[in-house]
């Protein structure tokens, strides 16, 4: 499961980020990031999110292109089910960088996947078992006009040998008919992980899972990738800003 798991892409700081955008001072794109503390409910429409070019990751463990138009991905349309866990309402905002300019992007396809509460991955089959033909915490959501894409999950699980974190994938259309593809993971807090892990079902594991300090995914990339997660009853909201250079 793990061997795939390796850094690859370019990382851009924020500063060299900005440096794409020329030196007209575009830093001022930078206002308060969408829909935290507030139960993910919709950041006004006239505020753009900040213009950050964020570090491409290895896919990892597993991409299947289950083709599943969904925003809840908590169950699995096999058999109904829902998998447990405390909800997560998760917005992730993309722009483009392009020409000198920073706007939402709308119409790029966004898929995102993680494994469940005990740290099984949906629609594979690996040592701990097969999932084949399950499809559980898997889809996708198109950006709208603003560039954002929502999704409801359940805080996720951890395995061995990684930290804990979500896998999304962004697919959009690039110059002369070719499809633009960005690849990356994003990663939570350890405080705010211990408190969601060492209740059920995700205790059943134990609290022995691998710290962001320790996973050498996460060291490749640092904060850039940390989610902003907050507490909204019955669960949690996190929301994501990034930029992505598309020729």
């Amino acid at each position: 499961m793990h061997d795939d798991d390796r850094p690859i892409g370019r990382l851009l700081t924020r500063r060299k980020a900005l440096g794409l955008l020329g030196a007209g001072g575009l830093a001022a794109l930078t206002l308060s990031p969408l829909g935290r503390g507030q139960g993910g409910g919709r950041a006004a429409a006239a505020e753009p999110g900040p213009c950050v070019a964020r570090p491409a990751l290895t896919e990892g463990p597993y991409f299947v292109d289950a083709k599943l138009d969904r925003s809840d991905i908590r169950s699995d349309p096999s058999d109904g089910s829902v998998k447990p866990g405390p909800p997560l309402r998760l917005a992730l905002r993309v722009s483009r960088l392009a020409a000198g300019t920073c706007a939402p992007l709308p119409g790029a396809t966004v898929d995102v996947w993680h494994c469940d509460a005990l740290g099984a991955y949906s629609g594979v089959s690996d040592p701990g078992g097969s999932t084949v033909g399950k499809k559980f915490l898997r889809g996708y959501q198109v950006t709208d006009a603003d560039g954002l894409a929502r999704f409801t999950t359940i805080y996720p699980g951890a395995y061995p040998g990684r930290a804990v974190h979500i896998h999304f994938k962004i697919r959009s259309a690039a110059g002369g008919g070719r499809l633009h593809e960005f690849t990356s993971q994003l990663f939570f807090d350890d405080g705010l992980t211990d408190q969601v892990h060492a209740q059920p079902p995700y205790a059943t594991q134990g609290q022995s899972r691998l710290r962001n300090a320790r996973d050498s995914i996460y060291r490749s990339a640092g904060a850039q990738l940390a989610l902003a997660v907050a507490p909204a009853a019955p669960g949690y909201a996190g929301s994501f800003d990034l930029a992505l250079q598309i020729g």
